[in-house]
Parts: structure tokens; sequence; C-alpha cells
């Protein structure tokens, strides 16, 4: 889809110098954290621990491994699409992108995976423990400005075998017809937080703020982090989760590792007693106390593959006891 007016351009995205929280900056900086979880659903951070030197190494033998295994399945793939929709089908559910996942926790899928070599299997297992070291520091933070106890958050998503991680390898390459086909259509994501580790060159990513799509800026070095569906719930919806989407370029081939730090399979989620707590009177008695309900997060993980390029809205209501089932078109 062609890249629309940027409405919001003259917004200015939240970019977190996590250095500033080891100085006199702190307070200043957890403030914009807290900004970006209320408002944005998105921030980027900057000076996050993870070296340089291994993020290049990451991007560099990921884009290897799709230009030698990946590459020409695409391009057969492609020219389906392109033939479909130049002929008048409807590819507006498809999706202009070549992916796969590499499970980390609760058990690595690694080794499994065809056509990695030793290196980059070592290089992605490196920079895992890396993005699940940056995510835990995170919800750490998100706590804190949430008043809540340090560890809160990673116990609430623990269930019986402790968290589910996993990350996306994406490629989204040159779409000579961006009119026709979305990279990824709008969504929000399930799961807990997710970071991002995009590529600087390409950009394509926006989140829906606003009214108005909006970029989510290449910047070297940097990780992206968003907020996923069920921080939404555990926040009593303080912080929310966001549509976003990529959009397909004629040019350039973007790369993507999202890393997903998700509840385990038989977390029950439900909103932190505390925030709930904190509810005036007037949203307690409109929302009646707790604004989202209670649910095992395999449960709504099986509803959402049903309608994710959906609202996220009537798949909490579905969540409800009570709720009738999401009606289909």
């Amino acid at each position: 889809m062609a890249l629309p007016a940027n409405a919001a351009a003259s917004l200015s995205f939240p970019v977190i110098h996590m250095e500033k929280l080891e100085t006199g900056e702190r307070g200043a900086t957890m403030g914009v954290i807290r900004d970006a979880c209320e408002n944005w659903g998105f921030f980027e951070l900057l000076n996050h621990g993870i070296s340089a030197e291994l993020m290049d190494e990451v991007e560099r033998v990921s884009k290897a491994h799709y230009a030698a295994c990946r590459e020409e399945q695409f391009k057969e793939f492609a020219a389906k699409t392109l033939e479909a929709g130049e002929k008048g089908d409807d590819v507006k559910d498809v999706d202009w992108e070549s992916t796969f996942f590499v499970r980390h926790l609760p058990a690595s899928n690694l080794a499994d995976l065809p056509d990695l070599d030793h290196h980059y299997r070592q290089v992605m297992k490196e920079f895992a423990a890396e993005i699940e070291k940056l995510a835990e520091k995170v919800l750490d933070l998100l706590c804190e400005n949430l008043g809540l106890e340090q560890g809160y958050l990673k116990r609430a998503f623990a269930g019986s075998r402790g968290p589910t991680f996993g990350t996306k390898v994406s490629s989204y390459p040159p779409c000579p017809r961006p009119d026709l086909v979305a990279g990824l259509r709008a969504h929000t994501d399930a799961g807990g937080v997710i970071l991002l580790f995009q590529d600087d060159q390409v950009s394509g990513l926006q989140l829906l703020k606003d009214g108005a799509w909006v970029d989510v800026p290449p910047m070297r070095h940097a990780i992206v982090v968003n907020i996923g569906d069920q921080l939404e719930v555990i926040t009593n919806g303080r912080y929310k989760s966001v549509m976003h989407r990529v959009l397909t370029r004629p040019d350039g081939n973007r790369m993507s590792l999202a890393s997903f730090y998700n509840p385990g399979a038989d977390a029950v989620i439900f909103p932190a007693p505390a925030l709930v707590e904190e509810l005036s009177e007037e949203e307690a008695e409109r929302a009646g106390s707790a604004v989202y309900p209670r649910f095992v997060f395999e449960d709504y993980m099986n509803l959402y593959l049903l309608h994710k390029f959906e609202a996220k809205e009537p798949r909490f209501q579905a969540m409800k006891a009570d709720a009738a089932p999401i009606a289909t078109a």
C-alpha cells in the first residue's frame, strides 16, 4: 500500500537514551517512558547495552540467509501475488513478507530449523540472550512507573514453565505495486512486550496515533519497543497496545527481527489489583472496577489467531465468561 501523507509527522517519536537512567536525568527519562506507554504504545531505545558489533553481525547473517535460502522462494510467491492482483483478484489479505520463527523459551527450536548454518545459530543464540535481558529490564522499568513491586510483570508472565519468548525474522522485499498489497496488515500484537531490531536504511513500519499513521523512524543500533495486548490487560488499560503495519516499498529490502516476550501458555492474565484500586470512583462505576477480563493466555492466543487483523476490543470482550463469540463476516 502506498505511503500516505503523514498527518502526524510533526509529532516527536519517543526515543529513550537508556544511559540517562543512571544519571540525574533518570526522573525525566522515566517520564518519557511513561508518556510513550500511555500515549504511543511504542518507543525506541538507544544505548541499551546490546553491542553494536553483535547487532551488525545479526543484520549481516540475516540478510545473507535471506539472499541464499529464501529469496528464490519469495520471488515465486511475489510473481503469483502480483499476477492475481493485476487480474483484479483481491490480495488485500496477503502480506508481502518472507518470515521464519525462532523459538527461545520455554524450549529452543534453533537446532531444528533447516538452512541455518552453525554460525547463524550461534549469533542468534547470543542475540536472544541479550534481548531477553533487555526485555526483563524494560518490564522492571514499567513496574517502577506503574508503582508495582519489582518483578511483578515478569511473575505475571511466568505460568508454570516461565515466559514464552521467540523471534520472528522477516524480510520485506521491494514491491513494484505498493498499491496492491501491504507488507504486513494493520494489527496489535497479542503478547506482552515486543523488542524490534529493524533495518536502519529501509523504512516502512508505522503506528496508528490519534487517527493518523506515524512512521517509526529507523535508527542505527536502536531497539524499538511496543506494548502488547497482555500489558494493556495487566495495566487495566493504562498502557495501550496500538495498531501498526508495514508498508511495501518499490525499493529496498527491509530487515526486521521482532522478539516477543510473552506470557507462558498457561499464565492467567488479569488486571493488577493495585491498578484496579487506583481507578477513580467515576471510572470504577463506569467500568465495573476491572475494565479487562481474566483469562488464560493460550486461550487468548487461540482467539487472536482467528482475528489478528481486527480490532482488539472484541477479543477482550470475547474472553469474558459470559461473552458471545466474535461475529464473523
